[in-house]
C-alpha cells in the first residue's frame, strides 16, 4: 500500500519540508545546548525532513525507519551525506535498540487505530528510561476510512499512560496552515523501568 503511495506519487501528507512544529522544538533544543550526541529515532520518516533539518543542524546520531524503499531512497537522495547504517527499512514494530529523543510526525496516525495500545508499548520499549517521546498526532477524525486516522486527546492518553507521563498533550498553537487546529503537541516521558 505504502509503496503504491509513492510510486504513484499519492503522498498528500508529506508537507514538503519539515513542519513548524517539530522545527521550532529542534530550535528549542540547539539554543538549550542538548547534546547533539543523543540517540534519536523518527518512526514512519516518510521523506525524513525531520531528519534532513536535525542532520542540518549537527544532530548525526539520528536513525530514520520506514515500511517501504520509495521513502527511504528519498531520504537517500536528498541528504546523501546521511549514514547508511542508519537508515532502517521495516518494520518498526520489529525495531531493536535504545533511544533518548523519538520524534512522532503523525505516525501513530497512520497506523491501523487497533495497533495503538502496541504502538504506546513499542515506544517505551525503545525509550530509555526518562527518554522523550515528542512531536505531532491528528486530534480530528477524517470524513474517509483511513490512514490517516483521528482521535482525541483522551483517546490517547489512554494508550500512553500506562507507559508515560504526559507532560504535554494539548492542542498545537504553531500547527502548518493545512492542519491548522487538528493536531496535538505530546511531550511524553517513559516511565517503565
Amino acid at each position: 500500500y505504502w509503496a503504491n503511495r509513492y510510486q504513484t506519487g499519492e503522498i498528500g501528507w508529506d508537507a514538503g519540508t519539515i513542519t513548524t512544529p517539530i522545527k521550532v522544538y529542534i530550535g528549542h533544543l540547539v539554543e538549550k545546548g542538548v547534546d547533539k550526541n543523543l540517540k534519536i529515532l523518527i518512526p514512519g520518516a516518510g521523506s525524513g525532513h525531520e531528519a534532513a533539518y536535525l542532520w542540518a543542524q549537527g544532530f548525526h546520531n539520528v536513525f530514520v525507519c520506514d515500511w517501504v524503499e520509495e521513502a527511504i531512497s528519498r531520504y537517500r537522495n536528498n541528504v546523501p551525506e546521511f549514514p547508511e547504517s542508519q537508515l532502517i527499512i521495516g518494520d518498526f514494530f520489529q525495531l531493536n535498540g535504545q533511544f533518548d529523543l523519538i520524534i512522532e510526525q503523525t505516525f501513530f496516525c497512520a497506523l491501523d487505530p487497533q495497533l495503538r495500545p502496541q504502538y504506546a508499548e513499542k515506544m517505551a520499549e525503545l525509550l530509555h528510561t526518562e527518554g522523550v517521546l515528542t512531536g505531532v498526532l491528528f486530534s480530528r477524525t477524517f470524513p474517509f476510512q483511513g490512514p490517516p486516522f483521528g482521535g482525541d486527546k483522551a483517546e490517547y492518553a489512554h494508550y500512553f499512560e500506562p507507559y508515560f507521563d504526559i507532560l504535554t498533550m494539548e492542542d498545537c498553537y504553531n500547527s502548518i496552515q493545512p492542519r491548522a487546529e487538528t493536531e496535538l503537541w505530546i511531550k511524553l516521558i517513559n516511565k517503565t523501568i
